[in-house]
């Protein structure tokens, strides 16, 4: 089938709740993606920031072919070998104490939700618990996930939702502090907004929160879905900060295309928090999930990639700060690592259009800003190659 046939097809057949972009990928090598008629499209979404090592990778295919051959599931009635080595690596990379592994990073959410209450109610022996959370946020979609998410637009169609979810506004301390009560029992953010238009906290900010925290015995969370796992230069966001979340999320990279995410805590956090039959998952920590996340973080730690990011990222930003210097259009410039955003005064969502039509793979965040989470393998090269797509295309456009 052509591409039309196929996306005909899906339009059939598939749930209308993604607005999809007229390709059909097929295939990827590399920082280069392939449609289903062989046009080459280089890629600065990577999946949404997950397809960290890019595409094709050798060693990592080995790795679940190998598993594949072996074992794909037992459920956690039992133990394997596979997840046993990933929690190891991943209590090593972050410096928690105790995993718990999902199928998504909105399970992730959820998880950590929970973990926060049950510390809560061991603690005081009651619910009823509140939890602050931060405007303009995005956590995922499901139903306590999205009563965390600052976005009216996003949970209005599915309320009423979880109770006693405040919003404080991102960067400022004060509109913390002032939503504290004796219910609080954690603040919860990402600590770089994504979907909200690439905001990375604040110094201020994130060490304020964490020293309300520690004075209110409150349980700091951070999200790191999409800024972790190398993006911003360290493994996780906020090791970049040097404050350490009393329970954080990952997902997105941590399997690098094999749909896992995980919640992680400290040992006194899980001390007081979930026993058996407070949670659990069919899929989550399966021997496939757990030979992903185990080469992931093999490669990552081997090759260096934080280090190779930070090189990669301070490029990227010279180059983004020519476009905004060049173009009149380019209202701001801002981001973590490769993770950056263009906030631009003409439609996003037409640039994004423009870009792809000519090669490029770029998307947005918020209504305004074109967001670059590009593989972390990118080169010099790729960049100036996103450069002249995208200057092209501003150029047209304004």
């Amino acid at each position: 089938m052509n591409s039309t046939e196929y996306m005909e097809e899906a339009e059939k057949d598939l749930l209308h709740t993604y607005n999809r972009y007229g390709v059909v990928l097929e295939a990827g090598k590399g920082v280069y993606l392939f449609d289903v008629e062989g046009k080459k499209y280089l890629d600065f979404a990577a999946g949404i920031a997950v397809c960290a090592l890019g595409y094709g990778n050798e060693e990592y295919n080995l790795a679940l072919k190998e598993q594949v051959d072996k074992l794909l599931h037992t459920s956690n009635l039992y133990y394997n070998p596979p997840i046993i080595k990933a929690a190891e690596l991943v209590k090593k990379a972050s410096g928690m104490d105790r995993v718990f592994f999902t199928n998504s990073g909105t399970e992730a959410i959820e998880g950590a939700i929970k973990a926060a209450k049950k510390y809560a109610y061991t603690r005081d022996g009651h619910a009823g618990h509140e939890i602050i959370a931060m405007q303009h946020s995005f956590h995922g979609r499901s139903l306590g996930a999205l009563s965390v998410t600052g976005n009216k637009h996003y949970q209005e169609p599915f309320e009423p939702l979880l109770e006693g979810i405040r919003f404080a506004e991102f960067n400022n301390l004060e509109s913390v502090k002032a939503l504290i009560n004796d219910e609080t029992c954690a603040i919860l953010f990402e600590t770089v907004q994504g979907e909200g238009g690439i905001y990375p906290a604040t110094k201020e900010f994130i060490e304020g929160v964490s020293a309300l925290c520690k004075e209110h015995d409150i349980l700091l969370i951070l999200d790191e879905i999409q800024c972790g796992m190398g993006r911003t230069g360290e493994m996780f966001a906020w090791q970049n900060y040097g404050v350490k979340p009393d329970i954080m999320t990952a997902a997105k990279a941590l399997g690098c295309g094999v749909p896992v995410g995980a919640f992680m805590m400290t040992e006194r956090v899980a001390e007081k928090s979930l026993v058996p039959g407070d949670h659990g998952t069919t899929y989550g920590g399966n021997p496939f999930v757990g030979a992903a996340v185990s080469k992931v973080l093999e490669i990552m730690e081997r090759d260096q990639i934080t280090e190779h990011v930070k090189e990669a990222a301070a490029y990227l930003s010279k180059r983004l700060d020519e476009l905004k210097e060049k173009h009149n259009c380019v209202v701001d410039h801002r981001g973590m690592g490769l993770m950056q955003g263009l906030q631009i005064s003409i439609p996003v969502g037409e640039v994004s259009k423009k870009a792809l039509e000519k090669g490029l793979i770029l998307i947005t965040a918020g209504s305004d800003v074109l967001r670059f989470v590009p593989p972390l393998v990118i080169e010099n090269e790729h960049v100036d190659e996103m450069y002249e797509i995208l200057d092209a295309v501003l150029t047209e456009m304004e």
